[in-house]
C-alpha cells in the first residue's frame, strides 16, 4: 500500500507549496487504498476546526475520485455537540452538518452524518447546577467524559457490535503539541498495520491520522487553495479563526517567519480548565455585532475562581465528611474536602445562566436570537434532582424561571407538579429551625423521606435511608468536622499498631475527660453518656 508518511524531521521543516501538493496526491491515494481494502466501516470525527475539516475534505475528494461502484463503504461522520459550545461555533457546526448531509445525497457520497449529544443527566448544567459539581479543574475533570467521550464512544461500540470492528479516522496532528506527538508516537509503535493504531479505549477499533506530519501552515494552505466539496466556504471559517485571535489578524503563510492563527482555541464557553477563555474575549473585542456574548464571558468568569470553598459544602456529595492535607505557604494543616456547589449557589447559577439567556436573546443577531443556553429537560432533571435527591421540596425552580423569564415553567416530567410538600411547608420549617441549617436540613430530608415511601406498595429499605439522613444531616459542621479528625486519628494508630491510642480512642477518653467535671471522673465515660448529659444540662 502507498504510504504518505512524512519523516519525523519532516514536522520540523518548512514545506514548499510544491511538497504539499505531493503529499497531498500521496495521501488521496493511501485514503482511496485504505478505503477499497475491506468492508470495516469508517467513523470520523470532526470537531468543524481546521484540522477535522481539513480531514474530511481530504477523504471526501479521495473518495469522490473513485468510480460509483467502489464507493460502496459507508463513512460515518460524527460530531459532538456538550450543548455548552460557543454559539458562534455551533451554528457554524449545525450549518455544516446539513450542507454535508444535503451534497450527500445529491452527490451519492456514502457520508452519513451524525450529531451526538450527551445524556441529560450528563449534561454540564445537570452536573453543576442539579447535582452541585464544582466547576472543572485538572483535578477533577468531570466534563470531558460525560461530554465528549461518552457520546461518542457509545456510537463506535454500536457501530463496533453491528459490524464487529471500525477504523477511526481523526485530525490529530503532532505539532499541535510536545504531549500530543509523544503519545501519537507512542502508538505508532504498536500498529498492527501501516497507519493504523489501535485505540486502547476501543477494543476492535483502529486508529487512522492522515494528516499526523502536517504543521498549522500546511493545514491554512490546503483549506484556502483547495474549494470545499460540499459547498462549505472555507474562507467563512479562516475569519472566524481570525476573529478569535487576540490582534484580530490571520495571514496568509508564505514562509515558517509568518505565523498562522492555527492556535485559536474553540470549545465550550464555560471552560474552566484554560486560564482564559481568549477566543470568546478576542470575538468580543474585534466584532461589535458579537458583544451579545458578554453576559455568558461573564458567567464564565465568575465560575472560574482560584478559591470558591465558600460556596460549597463541607461533605462530599454524598454527604460524608472526608479530610486532606493542605500545605498553604509552608503551614500543613488537615482540612476537609470540600463538596457540591451549596442550594443557595446552585440557585443563584440558574439564576445567572436564565438572565444571560433571557438577554442574548434579545441583543443577538436575527439568526442567533433563538439561542438556548440550558434546555427544558436539561430544567426538569435538575428540579427532580433538587426535589428527589436533595429533598429541597420548597421547589424553587419554577419560581426562579418565572422570576427571571416572566413565564411560567412548564415541566415536561409526568406527575413532576404534584406534592404534599412545598414552599409553604418548608417556611414554616425554616422558623421552626431558626436558623440552624443542619437542623432545617435533618428535618427536610426526614419529612420528604416518609414522603417519598409513602407512595410505595412495599416499603422496604426506609429504615436504611431514615438512618443515612442523620449519619449525614444530624451533626453541626463543626462536630462532623472534628468527628472526621478523629476518625483519621484512629486509623492512623492503627495503621502504625500503636494499641494503646487505638483503646484511648476507642473509649473516648480523651475527649470525653473534658467534658466531665473534677468529681465524676472516676466514672465510667462513654459517648453516649456524654450526649445525654449535656441534654440533661439543657
Amino acid at each position: 500500500m502507498t504510504t504518505a508518511q512524512q519523516p519525523e524531521n519532516k514536522v520540523q521543516q518548512a514545506r514548499t507549496v510544491a511538497d504539499l501538493v505531493e503529499d497531498i496526491k500521496a495521501l488521496t491515494t493511501e485514503i482511496q487504498e485504505l478505503y477499497c481494502l475491506d468492508e470495516i466501516p469508517w467513523v470520523l470525527g470532526v470537531s468543524w476546526g481546521k484540522d477535522s475539516s481539513t480531514v474530511l475534505q481530504l477523504v471526501w475528494n479521495a473518495i469522490a475520485a473513485l468510480p460509483p461502484e467502489k464507493r460502496t463503504k459507508t463513512v460515518y461522520v460524527i460530531t459532538t455537540d456538550t450543548k455548552v459550545e460557543n454559539p458562534v461555533v455551533s451554528a457554524w457546526v449545525r450549518k455544516s452538518l446539513q450542507n454535508l448531509k444535503v451534497a450527500a445525497n445529491k452527490q451519492g457520497m456514502p457520508i452519513d452524518p451524525h450529531l451526538l449529544q450527551p445524556v441529560i443527566e450528563d449534561t454540564f448544567w445537570v452536573n453543576l447546577i442539579g447535582k452541585g459539581y464544582p466547576a472543572p479543574r485538572n483535578q477533577f475533570r468531570w466534563c470531558t467524559p460525560r461530554l465528549k467521550i461518552n457520546p461518542a464512544n457509545q456510537f463506535i461500540r454500536e457501530i463496533v457490535r453491528a459490524n464487529g470492528e471500525t477504523i477511526l479516522v481523526l485530525g490529530t496532528r503532532k505539532a499541535e503539541s510536545s504531549k500530543r506527538a509523544a503519545t501519537m508516537k507512542k502508538h505508532q509503535l504498536d500498529r498492527v498495520r501501516d497507519r493504523l493504531s489501535p485505540n486502547a479505549s476501543l477494543p476492535n477499533s483502529l486508529i487512522y491520522t492522515p494528516i499526523e506530519d502536517w504543521s498549522n501552515n500546511d493545514v491554512w494552505i490546503y483549506l484556502n487553495q483547495w474549494d470545499n466539496p460540499w459547498g462549505q466556504s472555507n474562507k467563512e471559517l479562516f475569519t472566524m479563526y481570525r476573529g478569535a485571535t487576540a490582534d484580530n489578524e490571520c495571514p496568509l503563510v508564505v514562509d515558517t517567519s509568518t505565523p498562522s492563527c492555527g492556535d485559536s482555541r474553540f470549545g465550550c464557553w464555560v471552560c474552566t480548565l484554560v486560564s482564559k477563555d481568549r477566543s470568546m474575549e478576542a470575538m468580543i473585542q474585534n466584532d461589535e455585532e458579537k458583544e451579545w456574548m458578554q453576559p455568558l464571558l461573564d458567567i464564565r468568569n465568575e465560575l472560574d475562581i482560584k478559591d470558591d470553598r465558600d460556596k460549597r459544602d463541607f461533605r462530599r456529595i454524598w454527604g460524608e465528611v472526608q479530610l486532606f492535607e493542605r500545605n498553604k505557604d509552608g503551614e500543613i494543616s488537615v482540612e476537609p474536602i470540600p463538596g457540591p456547589y451549596t442550594k443557595y449557589w446552585r440557585e443563584h447559577w440558574l439564576r445567572r445562566l436564565l438572565e444571560a439567556q433571557t438577554k442574548t436573546r434579545r441583543t443577538a443577531p436575527e439568526n442567533m436570537r433563538d439561542i438556548t443556553l440550558i434546555t427544558l429537560e436539561e430544567m426538569s432533571e435538575i428540579r427532580r434532582i433538587w426535589l428527589e435527591d436533595k429533598h429541597e421540596f420548597d421547589d424553587s425552580l419554577p419560581r426562579i424561571y418565572q422570576e427571571v423569564t416572566g413565564e411560567e415553567f412548564q415541566d415536561p416530567r409526568p406527575g413532576a407538579d404534584y406534592s404534599l410538600l412545598g414552599r409553604d411547608e418548608w417556611i414554616v420549617l425554616e422558623e421552626i429551625c431558626e436558623g440552624d441549617a443542619m437542623h432545617l436540613e435533618l428535618m427536610a430530608k426526614l419529612l420528604d423521606t416518609e414522603r417519598q415511601y409513602r407512595k410505595k406498595t412495599r416499603r422496604v429499605g426506609i429504615y436504611d435511608t431514615l438512618e443515612k439522613c442523620f449519619n449525614t444531616s444530624s451533626r453541626s459542621p463543626e462536630d462532623a468536622i472534628k468527628n472526621a479528625r478523629l476518625k483519621r486519628e484512629l486509623s492512623e494508630a492503627v495503621s502504625q499498631g500503636d494499641v494503646a491510642k487505638v483503646k484511648q480512642m476507642t473509649l473516648g477518653d480523651v475527649a470525653a475527660i473534658n467534658e466531665v467535671d473534677e468529681g465524676e471522673s472516676d466514672e465510667q465515660v462513654t459517648w453516649a453518656s456524654m450526649k445525654f448529659k449535656k441534654e440533661n444540662s439543657e
